[in-house]
């Protein structure tokens, strides 16, 4: 058989052929005098045979050791690691399609904000109301991206707080006055008188576990940095006053 035959016979493509070749999987038949290869049933076999290994999942470095005459594992153990590894998958599969089932059924559907955790999912539809808020809205896009790049022990304890503040009506009261406070700010200079009471307002919102190390905070990072370049003026001395109070009260 040509090279084109033996792949058709077995159902791969020439490229592959060659691909196991230059890998050292399948061996290569010399070339007879006319300068084709000659391809025998030995190959057939064994191409079929590296073809059945990967559809089962095999990378081509386990095929390799399978196939190898002083292959360390040999395939029982090879495929008893493939099955372990499809059941570790599946496991996870079944979880991430359960996260989604939880988000498309919610009560107010999936936040404008992305796909978040059920819990902070939760939160946002119980303030579905402060979505006119400017400021609101930003500050919602934040805790999204701060869930999703916290640690999940501090994502759950972000969560937490953050039921204290959106969950009661009283806190949602409070939160709704803060917004609206800053968003008045959205053309104001930084020395505005009414920075201050908005900074008070924001500051009484927030309970002491949300920022637990309220006082690296208030240095101005990477992400604060870029979270102050998208507000006004009066709104991010607010913001910076907020933290600087919060620090003051949690010493």
């Amino acid at each position: 058989m040509r090279i084109g035959e033996l792949a058709d016979v077995v159902g791969v493509t020439t490229r592959a052929v060659r691909h196991y070749h230059h890998l050292g999987l399948l061996p290569e038949p010399e070339r007879r005098a006319n300068g084709y290869r000659e391809y025998g049933l030995r190959h057939a076999v064994m191409l079929a045979r590296i073809r059945r290994l990967t559809e089962l999942g095999l990378g081509l470095a386990e095929v390799r050791d399978v196939l190898a005459d002083d292959a360390g594992k040999d395939l029982v153990e090879v495929l008893t690691e493939l099955d372990e590894d499809l059941a570790r998958q599946e496991a996870a599969i079944r979880e991430r399609r359960e996260r989604l089932r939880v988000l498309l059924e919610a009560e107010g559907g999936v936040p404008a904000e992305g796909p978040v955790s059920p819990e902070l999912a939760a939160l946002f539809a119980g303030t579905a109301h402060l979505s006119d808020s400017p400021m609101a809205a930003k500050d919602r896009e934040i805790i999204a991206f701060l869930e999703t790049a916290m640690p999940e022990e501090a994502r759950q304890q972000l969560v937490s707080s953050l039921g204290e503040v959106l969950g009661p009506p009283e806190a949602v009261a409070r939160a709704d006055e803060a917004y609206a406070l800053l968003d008045a700010l959205a053309d104001a200079e930084p020395d505005d008188p009414r920075v201050a009471g908005a900074a008070r307002a924001l500051a009484d919102c927030i309970p002491p576990g949300l920022f637990p190390e309220i006082g690296d905070l208030d240095h101005d990072g990477s992400v604060l940095r870029a979270f102050y370049e998208d507000l006004a003026p009066a709104q991010a001395e607010a913001i910076r006053r907020t933290l600087r109070l919060l620090a003051e009260e949690r010493r």
